[in-house]
């Protein structure tokens, strides 16, 4: 479709210009049914626990984004202004993965099978070639490399002029989002266990990278790029690519800001083998036990922090008492003395 048959980009243009993409919707309702597949095995080889909703729920929409960003009016906007180009890039590497790692549908995959697809699907797991692919720092040097080569080089001008290579970009942007979110957010059985503030960090390093990428097209002097389609309407070249480069910065950094804020929430919530305590709840009822043990009267047993129980209902509560009342006792004491002092 030429852009000059396009009216002015708007929201009423977002959810009426559908084009249509015969890879994209086979490829997303092949996986659309394989899913379901699963999560309909799993409830009849286990209905006493069938596959979360939740998860269901967050890998279609996953999905959904896939379609939105290449069929919607996003998609028929993307040759023909930059900063919705943008829009389209950041959904399919910073969006849909997250979503669709959330849908784990990898153990969902071994759950729902059985030999000699699940011995196969555990050897594929286990295979070197797997387990580079999913090692954090490869994702991360995937992610910068994706993000600053499709960007600011040249082949943003053979994107503009060839389909083919266009629709591998979509691919790419997935496949990298995919690999480098998954041993931060994901659940699967993979080979890589990160700990938490290590994801942090990882997910952390990336913003830098956006910031980057929007910084150098936000402040470019002239338009880089091949000339997209033409159009009557909307801002220059010059100041599409400027807010192109905007969308990537603010938007990229406001979207990691967002994951980065999961994945503190998840630690707060983590479960440790050796009492099932988050961190938050392990340092508050630490905190508790020490403050009633530094209380203790003398010639009284001392409150291990390890093996005091602050929650154990009754005896707990008297002692919280006791702590509280000598707290009294003190101050009145200190009081009296102090009284002394002035009648003397």
């Amino acid at each position: 479709m030429g852009s000059m048959a396009l009216p002015p980009f708007g929201w009423l243009e977002v959810v009426s210009r559908w084009q249509f993409a015969p890879v994209v919707t086979a490829g997303t309702a092949v996986l659309a049914v394989l899913y379901l597949w699963g999560v309909i095995r799993v409830r009849r080889r286990h209905p006493a626990r069938p596959w979360p909703v939740l998860r269901t729920v967050a890998f279609f929409l996953g999905l959904l984004v896939i379609v939105l960003a290449t069929q919607s009016g996003i998609g028929t906007y993307e040759d023909t202004l930059f900063w919705d180009h943008m829009i389209q890039h950041l959904m399919l590497i910073m969006i849909a993965p997250p979503l669709l790692i959330i849908g784990q549908p990898i153990t969902l995959l071994m759950h729902a099978s059985r030999n000699p697809l699940h011995t196969w699907v555990k050897r594929v797991l286990r295979s070197r070639v797997v387990m580079v692919l999913t090692w954090p720092a490869f994702g991360v040097a995937a992610y910068a490399a994706t993000i600053v080569g499709t960007h600011l080089t040249n082949f943003m001008n053979l994107v503009m002029s060839n389909s083919a290579v266009q629709d591998g970009e979509h691919v790419l942007y997935l496949v990298v989002g995919y690999l480098y979110f998954l041993p931060l957010i994901g659940q699967e059985p993979i080979r890589w266990k990160v700990s938490y503030p290590l994801r942090m960090f990882l997910l952390f390093i990336a913003m830098p990278v956006d910031a980057f990428t929007g910084v150098v097209l936000g402040s470019a002097s002239s338009d880089p790029f091949a000339p997209m389609e033409p159009r009557s309407w909307g801002p220059s070249p010059l100041d599409d690519v400027h807010t192109g480069g905007a969308v990537m910065w603010i938007g990229g950094a406001a979207i990691m800001f967002v994951l980065l804020l999961v994945t503190f929430f998840e630690w707060t919530r983590e479960t440790r083998p050796s009492g099932g305590m988050g961190w938050l709840e392990e340092a508050r009822r630490a905190n508790l036990a020490a403050m009633v043990s530094e209380g203790a009267a003398p010639g009284t047993a001392e409150v291990s922090h390890e093996t005091a129980n602050v929650d154990d209902g009754d005896g707990h509560l008297a002692a919280y008492n006791a702590y509280l009342a000598r707290l009294n006792g003190s101050a009145g004491a200190d009081a009296r003395v102090s009284d002394a002092d002035r009648n003397s």
